[in-house]
């Protein structure tokens, strides 16, 4: 397939992502690019960690949330956003909302990470109309709750992934990446509903032609694998997995399709391998991970991937985990 026509039919292209830098400049923060040569010397290959870790509210959500928000008109924005998230996206539409001076309605399950939690009510303090309504994950349908809360509150429903204007948002992250350190040879990246993925899919594909873009999921929620093997988005039960960001039960409607065009492969790791790198990054790196920021560096330090002698991009998503919790599994617990 030709560069032009490489991006064609797509829910988002590269010009998107430029759009979404533009109006995330002097608002997010371009987060640093950390090496290590521990890693370099495990893996047989140069890597590059974009570390969204240390992006506001502690994850890559906020590009996404910030951008989708930022085009609301007068009318949306006066009567606000709705989301649901496990976490992260919860806290990002939270402080954009808050940063545009907007309510905002999260819908979060009810075994939301406490710090996540805690961080999404925080951004809410003062807002008006702004409040966190909490669900079952797995007895109840966050999207069904989503549209209804939307529908009875005229508020505009921004979902975590399956929206162009975040997938956009998303991407940025990749090309910010791609812009520092040049070209790649591969770009690993976690996957939930592919959002991060698909956004940092065309960003990659279009400043480093013949990238290999490969994504990582936990081993109990491999529906975006499967989903590749079958051709078609494949629904899965919510995963019982410590990537409470990558609990999705499936891809997107606009985030599949790029995937299917971007993505050479998926692969997986378990959460045992997830712990693993968590205490590499802690004693190696001095960094604090969340297991889902986890999930590309895990595939590469537990030899799932073998990139040797390759420039390998690896997209770190997010830090926000509970300390006792973090604590614990780093111990062993």
């Amino acid at each position: 397939m030709t560069d032009a026509a490489l991006f064609t039919d797509l829910a988002i292209q590269p010009a998107d992502i430029d759009a979404a830098a533009a109006r995330l400049a002097g608002v997010a923060r371009r987060t640093p690019v950390l090496t290590s040569r521990q890693a370099d010397e495990r893996t047989g290959a140069k890597l590059f960690f974009k570390c969204e870790n240390f992006q506001r509210m502690g994850a890559f959500k906020f590009r996404g949330a910030y951008n989708a928000l930022a085009q609301f008109g007068p009318a949306e924005r006066a009567r606000g956003v709705i989301a649901f998230s496990s976490g992260n996206h919860a806290q990002a539409v939270a402080l954009a909302a808050r940063l545009l001076g907007m309510p905002s309605v999260i819908v979060m399950p009810t075994d939301s990470p406490a710090a996540k939690l805690a961080a999404t009510r925080e951004y809410q303090q003062g807002q008006r109309d702004s409040e966190v309504v909490l669900y079952d994950r797995y007895k109840e349908d966050r999207e069904a709750i989503g549209r209804r809360l939307a529908a009875e509150r005229g508020m505009t429903l921004i979902p975590p992934f399956d929206h162009p204007h975040v997938m956009a948002g998303q991407g940025t992250a990749a090309a910010e990446l791609v812009d520092e350190v040049g070209p790649l040879d591969a770009l690993v990246v976690c996957v939930g509903g592919g959002g991060l993925i698909s956004g940092c899919a065309v960003a990659a594909h279009a400043r480093s032609p013949g990238v290999e873009v490969i994504g990582v999921e936990p081993e109990a929620g491999n529906d975006v694998q499967q989903s590749l093997a079958a051709g078609r988005i494949v629904r899965i039960d919510t995963p019982r997995t410590i990537a409470d960001g990558a609990q999705t039960q499936a891809a997107g409607a606009l985030t599949f399709p790029v995937i299917q065009r971007l993505v050479r492969r998926v692969v997986t790791v378990s959460d045992e391998q997830l712990v693993r790198t968590m205490r590499f990054f802690a004693e190696r790196v001095k960094i604090v991970v969340e297991p889902t920021g986890c999930l590309a560096a895990a595939a590469l330090l537990e030899g799932v991937l073998a990139l040797r002698g390759r420039r390998v991009g690896v997209i770190v998503s997010g830090g926000n985990v509970d300390l006792p919790r973090y604590a614990a599994m780093l111990a062993g617990s």
